[in-house]
């Protein structure tokens, strides 16, 4: 069998056997296929799950509060540019090889745990692909999923850069939530002594939100001028998305336990989802975007600063296209879509 310097460091080795044994194979099958001394394969699965460990441990901490990242203005830190040339590189490198999914759901399971049978203000984010069936009909299906992938893994980043968690991928969309601290102040109030302590709220408050919608457009952005200009050149349909977004209080359910077993260890986790009338309502406006657009619910619509207000305009409806009421004088719930 052949020996490996331990004291050199080989990433790509390290990777392949990480791969394998995440894949399911034990040591002594990685060590058969690679045709590597065994007691190597293990060090490597030992250094990396104990490395794995301390990280996960730093990455939980930070990402229990991810949600607090949204309260800065995140355009100003993110680099959009930057998104999109490491979103062509991604792209390009899938149509040669399988694309790299380094998709972790860990923290949105944290999140959930964390608030498990209880209530939470959220913004809901649904994006779906257009013409997703088209091509499925049409598309051979290396290429296709070949598409759904790479298109998930790069709204999937972008989320994340939001401070958002990814709650699932249903087919062809992408359905995501971002916490929001406290609640926006009563406007009505006029003590000139706690004034501009409202209005620094109020402003904060409105920024997580306007945070959403930036999010939304650089997922846009990120597809059009990163996805597509790669996709065009292998002669590959250009990618269309439509994006929902409202803002409400939603249900985390805990439905029962997953059980993952794993040679001789048992793996148990709560199985958390989320529930009700913003989901719905978020996913559904969905198909009333136009290509590349996007549409925002009222309530989230009356959280936004005056600058994003500006960027939007009241979505004509009608009981025949769209059925859902507003609770608070039982007329049709009002959207809106960017002009």
């Amino acid at each position: 069998m052949t020996k490996f310097d331990r004291s050199k460091e080989n990433p790509n080795q390290k990777n392949t056997v990480m791969n394998l044994y995440n894949s399911g194979l034990n040591s002594e099958t990685i060590s058969l296929e690679l045709d590597i001394d065994e007691d190597l394969v293990r060090e490597i699965i030992e250094n990396e799950n104990k490395s794995n460990k301390e990280i996960g441990k730093e990455a939980e901490n930070k990402k229990l509060s991810n949600h607090l990242i949204n309260k800065f203005y995140l355009d100003a830190v993110i680099d959009i540019d930057t998104i999109i040339k490491e979103s062509q590189i991604r792209t390009w490198n899938a149509l040669k090889s399988k694309p790299e999914l380094n998709i972790i759901l860990k923290e949105t399971q944290a999140i959930l745990e964390q608030h498990a049978e209880s209530k939470l203000q959220l913004v809901m984010l649904h994006i779906d692909l257009v013409g997703s069936t088209k091509m499925a009909l049409t598309l051979p299906i290396d290429r296709l999923t070949m598409i759904i992938r790479a298109f998930t893994q790069e709204m999937t980043k972008i989320i994340n850069l939001y401070g958002g968690y990814v709650l699932k991928y249903i087919g062809d969309a992408v359905l995501a939530f971002f916490v929001t601290e406290g609640k926006t102040p009563d406007k009505s109030n006029t003590d000139n002594s706690i004034s501009n302590n409202v209005s620094d709220d109020n402003n904060l408050s409105s920024l997580q939100f306007s945070n959403v919608i930036r999010c939304a457009f650089t997922m846009i952005k990120a597809i059009q001028e990163g996805i597509n200009p790669i996709l065009n050149q292998y002669d590959y349909p250009e990618l269309k998305v439509r994006i929902g977004i409202d803002f409400g209080e939603v249900a985390i359910v805990q439905y029962g336990i997953d059980i993952f077993e794993f040679e001789k260890e048992t793996l148990k986790t709560p199985h958390l989802d989320l529930i009700g009338y913003t989901i719905s309502v978020a996913v559904k406006m969905t198909s009333l975007a136009e290509p590349d657009h996007i549409v925002i619910g009222n309530k989230l619509f009356d959280e936004l600063d005056d600058a994003s207000k500006k960027s939007f305009k009241k979505l004509e409806t009608n009981s025949e296209i769209w059925s859902y009421v507003n609770q608070t004088n039982n007329g049709l719930y009002d959207v809106f879509t960017n002009k």
